[in-house]
């Protein structure tokens, strides 16, 4: 059909806009009648959507006179309702919305459209109901691009607060924000990150996590990339999914604790560890972090110092005969024999006490880099008790 004369538009506008507030009046009908849901939204919603439907079809009166127009009429129409509307009204329920409006608009195209126009204006509701469709997908986009953006940088600062150990309330309270459900198993995972576009990583880091049924927590640490993860299941299942988001390089693994404010903790434990995992080239990848105390140690990790007197020198020291036994199984370099002949007792009395050893403080002297772990222990309580002395 050819497109009708300005002055047969214009009137047809004229129409649309005085039976605007009618057809919106029907159309909030049918929705309460066929949508459950909007039903029993709360008042002040139901007056925005309201507002939003009678916008849309005086809209068309606008879109009539000016189709090219389109997008800037599209978007004015939604303009008309707060940006709160897109978080209680999804995208989906936007578009039935939509639906009954053009529905109750073409039913009532004969009451605004002559006999000889009624084709064309059937037509033109229907075009201009896909140009609202996709205003309405653009207002729902850019409301998800700003919470997307909104999400990373309270992510940013509940990491950030983390590492700087600065846990309250406050910071609870974001991670709830960000969907963390408190889960019963924390685990926290740092190694270097990769080149590259700094927000696709994260996403790349979540959606890995993700996978493996974690909850995620992710930042950037100068040029580390941290993860504080929620486990359920196995924490070794889900830090070997993690692996792939990391860079070459070591990666460090804290100890299970059981919430945010316990990772505050571990979270140094692990920075230390890459710090100090360059002493131990032939370490694992990933490694545990309290798999470096001797290294960690050595670069003047206190945790780590504090750690290895407290359970390692002092049990020993509280039974001088095994602390004997573990200094000359040391210098012996871990033989059985010739450190029974230094002590004078049986070699059968050595493997007793080594096992005792090994119960008191966890470590298997006969392995050489527990052996080493001990020997730094050793030295570690012997200069903090002569300094107590000084």
């Amino acid at each position: 059909m050819s497109r009708p004369s300005p002055a047969q538009i214009s009137a047809l506008a004229r129409r649309v806009e005085q039976a605007s507030g009618g057809l919106s009046t029907r159309a909030q009908r049918r929705m309460e009648e066929t949508l459950p849901w909007f039903e029993a939204m709360s008042p002040l919603p139901r007056s925005n959507v309201g507002l939003l439907v009678q916008a849309g079809i005086r809209g068309l009166a606008d879109w009539l006179r000016v189709p090219e127009a389109g997008p800037k009429i599209t978007g004015d129409v939604f303009a008309i309702a707060p940006l709160e509307l897109a978080r209680v009204v999804t995208l989906e329920q936007t578009i039935e919305l939509v639906r009954i409006a053009v529905e109750v608009t073409e039913d009532a195209v004969e009451e605004f459209a002559t006999p000889a126009m009624l084709v064309w204006t059937r037509e033109s509701v229907l075009r201009y109901s896909r140009e609202i469709a996709f205003a309405a997908a653009v207002v729902y986009a850019r409301a998800a691009e700003q919470r997307g953006a909104w999400d990373a940088r309270l992510e940013a600062l509940v990491v950030d607060a983390i590492v700087r150990g600065d846990v309250s309330d406050s910071l609870l309270s974001r991670a709830s924000a960000l969907g963390w459900s408190h889960p019963a198993k924390v685990v926290v995972i740092a190694g270097r990150a990769p080149d590259g576009d700094t927000e696709r990583l994260l996403a790349h880091t979540r959606r890995l996590g993700h996978d493996a049924g974690a909850e995620i927590l992710t930042g950037i640490q100068t040029a580390r990339l941290l993860v504080v993860a929620g486990v359920s299941g196995r924490t070794s299942r889900v830090t070997k999914t993690l692996l792939p988001a990391f860079d070459e390089g070591p990666i460090v693994v804290g100890p299970e604790v059981g919430s945010l404010v316990e990772a505050a903790t571990s979270v140094q434990d692990v920075l230390a560890g890459l710090r100090a995992v360059i002493a131990r080239p032939d370490a694992p990848r990933p490694v545990a972090a309290d798999e470096l105390l001797p290294e960690r140690a050595l670069a003047g990790d206190a945790r780590a110092i504090r750690a290895l007197i407290t359970s390692v020198f002092a049990p020993l020291a509280a039974e001088p005969v095994l602390l004997s036994t573990a200094d000359a199984f040391i210098d012996s370099g871990g033989a059985i024999e010739a450190t029974a002949r230094t002590l004078f007792v049986h070699a059968n009395t050595i493997r007793y006490r080594l096992r005792r050893i090994g119960e008191v403080c966890g470590f298997d002297l006969t392995a050489s880099r527990d052996r080493y772990a001990v020997q730094v222990a050793l030295g570690l309580g012997r200069m903090d008790t002569e300094q107590s002395i000084l």
